[in-house]
């Protein structure tokens, strides 16, 4: 592994670290741009299905937004990074989502794995397409879309 392929791989983690932090600071705008104009997010259908499109993101997204700041904590970790080409890349990630409430018992709300693919725009790695299954509490589990 080349050192400008250390650098390429360091700055697709930073954008899902910045997807957790804006997340979790309710920053929808600035999480938004971390998606190409042409993204995908797959989610189940409890969790609103499809999203095409990054004004789509955006919107829903903003309807998730916690009532305070930092209300969920989203852990991604066991980064699995493969470069595909200058301009493209795909990556696996371990999701521990953490709910900050006094009135919850665990703080565990849920499990899961994300499958992204990334594209790099004028520069910059974005989100072109992510994915989520959900393994606990409730299992929505489809595979990996990046071979083991």
């Amino acid at each position: 592994m080349t050192v400008e392929e250390l650098l390429e791989r360091e700055a697709i983690k930073q954008v899902r670290i910045l997807y957790s932090h804006y997340f979790d600071a309710g920053e929808t705008d600035k999480l938004a741009d971390l998606f190409t104009e042409d993204a995908i997010c797959e989610f189940d259908e409890e969790h609103g299905g499809t999203w095409i499109g990054k004004e789509t993101i955006r919107s829903n997204y903003a309807s998730y937004k916690a009532e305070n700041p930092f209300s969920y904590l989203h852990a991604s970790t066991n980064p699995l990074i493969r470069l595909l080409g200058p301009d493209k890349a795909n990556a696996r990630w371990y999701l521990i989502d953490l709910v900050l409430s006094e009135s919850q018992d665990n703080p565990i709300g849920l499990l899961g794995i994300y499958d992204d693919l990334y594209r790099k725009v004028e520069g910059e790695w974005k989100i072109e397409k992510t994915r989520i299954d959900f393994l606990w509490p409730n299992r929505t589990y489809f595979g990996p879309r990046i071979p083991l």
